[in-house]
């Protein structure tokens, strides 16, 4: 009989740490549900870039957006159409202007937007730059693939390709700031991880298809054994690839490896006419992008153990997340088509997916 009554005794006593510890458990919720963790429908979030008609910002504002839903807040897709520092820094004045709750920008140089930075963060806008920084600016955080790994990853994977041998030439667009990163990490990572490959020559494209291949084919009459070519973006590999080609007699000769892709680098990854592109995580750029711009815009959400809050200053500074990144190539190009990710997205196009954030998405 005891038995039987202590056996009771457990159970009771085993119901009532279970129904205690459900009661205590947290509860599982999206961001949006979280408390505090909602914006104001009124509250406005842009992204700015430069040559903003660039396939590679699509996804991620299309994961800026989607953060913004989430969070209930309006986003916006900005930027200039230009390759120029003064256009951005209008188009950031301009935004700037409208006194948005903050700004996630990708400088085209770090020194054209301390001083913009400088006085937006004054004004009490919450800046966030992704893709490319402005370091000694009082940004509040950064968010990027890391240049530095981009440039080792590149080198690696060609210099292996090469077995570590023959002839390597880099192209370069000179002055902005996270391109020069890339291709002087390239270029320091191939002489010292891979001694017996020739760095033949470094030349400027500025992202113009035309002065790309124009370059490769100068080298390339200098070289006629050049091996391989990188450049840290996509456009430069346009014009490089058709270079390749034509000096391949219809097949690239040359292995071309860039950064970033769009529709037309994917097709080439495919056909082989461009080897391989080293792909930055751009949906989790601009997600996570947002939920950095948000509570820094929302400083009172936190409150980290580094006295700033009381010193009257924004608690909230992480200079850097790294959003992760991919080599494309042949194999897995299916799955970086823009218009796809869109579709996946539900939206009806890329332009769909490039309109207004809608705060009733949630």
């Amino acid at each position: 009989m005891k038995s039987k009554t202590r056996v009771i005794a457990l159970f009771i006593a085993v119901a009532i740490i279970a129904a205690a510890g459900a009661l205590l458990a947290p509860r599982a919720s999206s961001a949006a549900e979280l408390p505090g963790m909602k914006g104001s429908p009124d509250e406005e979030y842009y992204m700015i870039q430069f040559v903003s008609g660039v396939e590679y910002w699509f996804p991620v504002y299309a994961g800026f957006k989607e953060a913004g839903n989430h969070l209930g807040v309006k986003t916006f897709y900005s930027g200039t159409t230009e390759y120029d520092a003064n256009k951005e820094v209008e188009v950031f004045d301009q935004i700037l202007a409208r006194n948005p709750k903050g700004i996630l920008l990708s400088p085209i140089t770090a020194e054209a937007f301390k001083e913009p930075i400088d006085r937006a963060i004054a004004q009490g806008v919450a800046v966030v730059t992704y893709a490319s920084d402005s370091p000694e600016s009082n940004r509040l955080g950064y968010i990027t693939s890391d240049n530095v790994r981009e440039g080792q990853y590149a080198a690696r994977a060609i210099g292996n390709e090469l077995k570590g041998q023959g002839k390597v030439m880099t192209l370069r667009n000179p002055g902005q700031t996270n391109h020069d990163i890339r291709i002087d990490t390239f270029r320091a990572t191939i002489q010292a991880e891979f001694p017996n490959i020739e760095l033949v020559a470094d030349e400027t494209s500025n992202q113009d298809p035309d002065r790309a291949y124009t370059a490769v084919m100068t080298v390339a009459q200098k070289h006629p054994d050049l091996g391989a070519i990188f450049m840290p973006e996509a456009n430069t590999a346009m014009g490089a690839s058709r270079a390749a080609v034509e000096l391949g007699g219809g097949k690239a000769k040359i292995k071309i490896i860039c950064c970033d892709v769009n529709t037309q680098i994917l097709d080439m990854l495919k056909t082989g006419d461009v080897w391989g592109a080293i792909n930055p995580d751009q949906g989790m750029q601009g997600y996570f992008g947002m939920l950095t711009l948000f509570t820094a815009a929302h400083p009172e959400l936190v409150n980290p153990m580094n006295g700033k809050k009381a010193q009257g200053l924004n608690p909230v500074y992480i200079p850097y997340i790294d959003n992760g990144l991919t080599l494309v190539n042949a194999d897995n190009a299916d799955y970086f088509y823009v218009d796809k990710y869109a579709e996946s997205l539900g939206y009806s196009s890329v332009q769909d997916m490039l309109g207004p954030g809608d705060p009733s998405k949630k």
